[in-house]
């Protein structure tokens, strides 16, 4: 029998190929997407459409509001920056969401069973979060082991995060090489309101980076490119 696996699945691109490259190793998907308060729902429509065509056996999607703390662009009316990739944490850091988003995932492992659990965090191409970093995971699959039933009964929690050392573009062509339609994927913090990529903010610019990179074209809409 193939081993359970939670996957952090926001419909983006990063959690896509993480997805794609879980169901490569050889576990079952369980893909789990969030609906905080984030400042556009696009992401929120494309990964409950496309979660089990892209390999999910099954689908949560949780949902609370960040909106009620704010403190991030992508849950406030503070304004998306894109002005481009800078050194600093940006304003779209959401404080906590991938302690959370990581919690929230934990507590499904143990009621499936599962001992394994994948984020798409990298820590090459990406604005400095600093929950992205592989300090914070190990530090965090070490408290998963102490909190939980199973780590105290001896069965190891494993947190993946098979990007967290690639660039962008590394990270697209592992997905295109599994399969993956990027297509159907969103990336954007900042699009229209029929869904189009603003092409400015730092995900988009990051994305179109690792793209251009391998000389392949973004299927994705562009508002400008």
């Amino acid at each position: 029998m193939k081993k359970k696996a939670v996957i952090l699945y926001s419909g983006g691109l990063d959690s896509t190929t993480c997805m794609a490259i879980a169901r490569h190793q050889g576990f079952e998907p369980y893909a789990m997407s969030f609906s905080y308060g984030q400042r556009h729902q696009h992401e929120v429509a494309l990964a409950k459409k496309n979660a089990r065509p892209m390999g999910a056996v099954d689908h949560m999607l949780v949902e609370f509001d960040l909106r009620m703390m704010g403190g991030s662009a992508l849950t406030s009316d503070i304004a998306v920056p894109k002005e481009g990739v800078g050194e600093e944490i940006p304003v779209t850091y959401v404080p906590a969401r991938n302690t959370i988003f990581l919690s929230f995932a934990l507590g499904w492992a143990e009621t499936l069973g599962a001992f394994d659990i994948f984020i798409g965090v990298n820590a090459l191409d990406y604005s400095g979060y600093p929950d992205c970093r592989p300090e914070y995971i190990a530090a965090y699959e070490a408290m998963a082991n102490l909190a939980t039933k199973a780590g105290v009964e001896g069965k190891k929690m494993t947190i993946h995060t098979p990007l967290i050392s690639l660039t962008k573009a590394e990270i697209i062509k592992t997905g295109l090489t599994l399969g993956v339609d990027y297509g159907k994927t969103h990336s954007c913090y900042d699009p229209t309101e029929d869904g189009a990529a603003c092409g400015l903010c730092d995900s988009c610019r990051l994305r179109l980076k690792g793209f251009a990179e391998l000389g392949v074209t973004d299927p994705v809409r562009y508002v400008q490119r």
